[in-house]
């Protein structure tokens, strides 16, 4: 790998007014292709921001499309009907007839992810953090397209999901779509995605701000002005989309709820724990499902109507299992079910997702977690009454709770589904309930299964590594100053090349550390740098190793400041493929100041690692 950036004199370099040659010294490191670095922040942000702009408004109008066509498919399927009104298909009166309609449905998803595009199985949320961290955050168009045809079709004919994830899928194939078709950065075109998958969070649950801060907690993993921007652009737009087409309304409607604060807590308490048990629980047991279908000998194609057989059995008994179930969750928040049908609603949509979901058909995960969970929560709430009935825990308050934390710990998004679940309510009295709640439960998720979630258990399957924390960048914290070696490595340009042979040959410590040496004039002022794989060519072309090391080695020299920070030092080092930058003070760039190398830059996360690890003595052994 060549060590320095240029071994022959450029145009720049002049005679000065003292007659010496100066050497090139370069602040930035920008090569060639590097112009779009020197294109403002601030416009390409505007840019990205108006983008998201228009995302926003085509994925809010997508919502709505996909609303629609569900709603249209569900008339048609169960009830013989040519109209796209939102219509629960529990209510169908078809009795034994019903349990094909599934899998007529399976059997055309599986035709569709066999010949069209494996990218719609699933939930959605896992492909586009697939295509977010591996793919650049390009989406193929066909999944824009089928994925939500492929998912109206499972949900309307009575599979048990939410219309959300491949709405939030398919926002973000859009927000691709259009990062590809203009001249985007991979990070910008990352943006667009994330800002097309948190406008169809928002337009399809009118929760603007959970639906950005989803998609930072599973999409981007970062929390900057480039992407919190166009972010807040596309959610704000697409909510107001939705408000326009469906009513400024919640999706669920709710009554006033009792969270019974502070008598409560101890009974929260013990709900977030169960909670957090549920996540893992529901999650083991889908992966354990896909696993065995995975077994199965038959063609994959025909996994989704097995799938969907079971379903329309489960449905047959439980018919409140069928569909989106939007009816019924609203039923449970406002307490309007027995503990017997409410147990019954719990573990009967529960194992109809999984079976469903796990044989590979497309649909959304969202809105039957909530309803099993919700379910879970009241029925909570009704046992402890009936074990304390001086408790008076309220039903529907316990059931929210339970909604947001089962699915906030399942998915590592804890502070997406508080803010949701608020947003849902819109009532200030269940944040603490749910922020107490939503974080006990990932507590347990994350002992239980601290490598993964219910979102990248299938990436992690594929051998794919997802670090869903972020931080600040603790290269970005630091100066330069901080790390560099203030003894740089300096010699005589006028050296021949033979004389710094021998001192390398024997070891010489103020050149045998490091794999570069600052060349300094006669003033004592940068002039150059020589690599060893300069002195190596060097000798090659003339083994006698006369000429001088200025002249073997580069006058173009890449620099850094010392109060510049090392995540920009680090960046002129990969841009120019170098190794190490010589510190120069700003006012005099060729008064050479200190040096920084790769081990500068590892002494920056060695800090960090101290940070976390090493443990500093206490107040109580000081005195002890």
């Amino acid at each position: 790998m060549p060590e320095s950036v240029d071994h022959e004199p450029s145009g720049e370099e002049a005679a000065g007014s003292d007659g010496r040659t100066h050497p090139t010294i370069a602040a930035t490191g920008a090569q060639a292709g590097d112009a779009t670095l020197a294109e403002p922040a601030q416009f390409r942000m505007v840019l990205v921001s108006l983008l998201a702009a228009g995302i926003g408004l085509i994925s809010g109008g997508i919502a709505f499309l996909l609303y629609k066509l569900i709603g249209l498919l569900t008339n048609i399927a169960f009830y013989g009907r040519f109209v796209a009104d939102f219509t629960s298909a529990r209510r169908n009166h078809l009795g034994f007839w019903a349990i094909p309609i599934p899998v007529f449905g399976g059997l055309i998803v599986g035709v569709m992810a066999k010949y069209g595009s494996a990218k719609i199985k699933g939930h959605g949320i896992p492909e586009a953090m697939e295509a977010v961290l591996f793919n650049r955050s390009r989406i193929q168009p066909r999944v824009a397209i089928l994925k939500p045809i492929s998912a109206a079709l499972a949900i309307g004919t009575g599979g048990p999901f939410g219309a959300e994830g491949p709405i939030i899928q398919t926002g973000g194939a859009m927000g691709s779509l259009v990062g590809q078709v203009f001249h985007t950065t991979a990070s910008e075109r990352k943006v667009l995605l994330a800002c097309g998958a948190a406008a169809g969070m928002s337009a399809t649950f009118n929760t603007p701000i959970a639906g950005v801060i989803l998609a930072i907690e599973l999409l981007l993993f970062e929390f900057k002005a480039r992407s919190f921007i166009p972010l807040v652009v596309a959610s704000t737009l697409a909510t107001a989309v939705h408000m326009q087409l469906l009513g400024a309304g919640p999706m669920f409607t709710v009554r006033a709820m009792d969270f019974g604060i502070p008598s409560a807590l101890p009974f929260y308490l013990l709900l977030g724990v169960i909670c957090g048990l549920a996540a893992v629980g529901f999650s083991k047991l889908l992966y354990w499902t896909e696993d065995q279908f995975e077994k199965l000998s038959i063609d994959d194609l025909w996994w989704p109507a097995i799938g969907a057989l079971g379903l329309g059995i489960i449905g047959y008994f439980v018919p409140r299992v069928l569909g989106v179930g939007y009816d019924t969750i609203s039923d449970i928040l406002n307490a309007n079910l027995a503990l017997r049908l409410l147990i019954v609603v719990m573990l009967a949509k529960a194992v109809a997702l999984v079976i469903s979901l796990g044989s590979g058909t497309s649909g959304g995960l969202l809105a039957p977690m909530f309803m099993s969970s919700a379910a879970l929560g009241g029925v909570f709430a009704v046992g402890m009454n009936e074990i304390f009935p001086a408790a008076h825990l309220s039903a529907g308050a316990f059931a929210l709770v339970a909604m947001g934390a089962v699915f906030g710990a399942a998915s590592r998004a804890a502070f997406s589904f508080i803010v949701f679940a608020f947003e849902i309510t819109r009532d200030y009295n269940s944040v603490l309930p749910l922020m107490l709640v939503t974080v006990i439960a990932d507590g347990v998720a994350i002992l239980l299964m601290p490598k993964a979630s219910i979102m990248t258990e299938k990436l992690i399957r594929r051998g794919l590594r997802i670090h869903q924390d972020y931080e600040a960048d603790v290269l970005q914290q630091m100066v330069v100053s901080e790390t560099m070696d203030r003894e740089a490595p300096t010699l005589s340009a006028e050296m021949p090349v033979r004389e710094l042979a021998e001192l390398i040959a024997r070891h010489e410590p103020e050149v045998s550390r490091h794999q570069g040496v600052l060349l300094m004039d006669a003033e004592d002022t940068l002039a150059g740098v020589i690599t060893r794989g300069d002195v190596l060519r060097a000798l090659d072309e003339d083994p006698s190793g006369a000429i001088s090391v200025l002249e073997a080695g580069s006058r173009k020299v890449i620099v850094t400041y010392p109060d510049e920070t090392l995540h920009d030092a680090a960046a002129k080092m990969l841009r120019n493929n170098i190794g190490r930058l010589p510190v120069v003070e700003r006012k005099d760039p060729r008064h050479v100041v200190g040096y920084l190398g790769r081990p500068g830059i590892m002494a920056a996360r060695l800090r960090r690692l101290d940070e976390e690890h090493v443990r500093e003595p206490g107040w109580v052994k000081r005195f002890r």
